[in-house]
C-alpha cells in the first residue's frame, strides 16, 4: 500500500483554515526577555516561601504565565516553581489558599495541575498532591474551571 498521499497538507489548499497563531494573541514579550522574568518570579517565590506566605507566593507564581511557542524554557522552570509551592503547602491550607485567587489565577493554577499530572515521574511531581489540589480547586472554582483550562489554546 502506498502511503505518499499521507505527505500532502490539505489545509494549504483551504482557505478557511485555522491557524495556531489565530487561536490567541502572541505574548508580546521576547523569549529570552519571557525567560528572564520566569527565573526572576522563582527567586521572588523562594522569599515568599521563606516567609511562610504561600498564598502570595502562589499568586505570583501564577502572574502573567509564560505560553506560546519557543518558550520552553520559561514553561517548565514555571512548572517546577508552582509543584514546589504546591509539594510545600499543609492540605489544612489548600482550601483557604485556593478561594484567595482570582478566577483567571485558579484556571491557570488548574491548567498547571492537568501539565503536572501529564508528567509522571517529572522532577518533584507527586500525583497524590496534584489530585489533593485538584479537588481543592473543583471545590472552590465549580467544574467550569476544568473546562476553561481544557479548553484555552493557550497552553502553559
Amino acid at each position: 500500500m502506498d502511503g505518499s498521499f499521507r505527505k500532502i497538507d490539505i489545509d494549504q489548499y483551504d482557505e478557511d483554515v485555522l491557524l495556531e497563531s489565530e487561536l490567541y494573541e502572541p505574548d508580546e514579550r521576547d523569549p529570552s526577555q519571557v525567560v528572564s522574568d520566569a527565573k526572576q518570579k522563582a527567586a521572588t517565590v523562594r522569599q515568599s516561601l521563606a516567609r511562610g506566605d504561600t498564598a502570595g507566593a502562589l499568586t505570583t507564581a501564577l502572574e502573567g504565565a509564560p505560553y506560546g511557542p519557543n518558550v520552553d524554557e520559561a514553561k517548565n522552570l514555571t512548572l517546577q516553581t508552582v509543584v514546589s509551592i504546591l509539594n510545600s503547602t499543609k492540605a489544612t491550607e489548600i482550601p483557604n489558599i485556593v478561594r484567595a485567587l482570582s478566577p483567571d489565577a485558579q484556571d491557570t493554577l488548574m491548567k498547571y495541575l492537568y501539565k503536572g499530572m501529564a508528567m509522571p515521574g517529572w522532577g518533584d511531581v507527586s500525583g497524590s498532591v496534584l489530585l489533593g489540589w485538584h479537588e481543592k480547586l473543583t471545590e472552590a472554582a465549580g467544574t467550569g474551571c476544568i473546562v476553561r483550562a481544557m479548553t484555552d489554546r493557550r497552553l502553559v
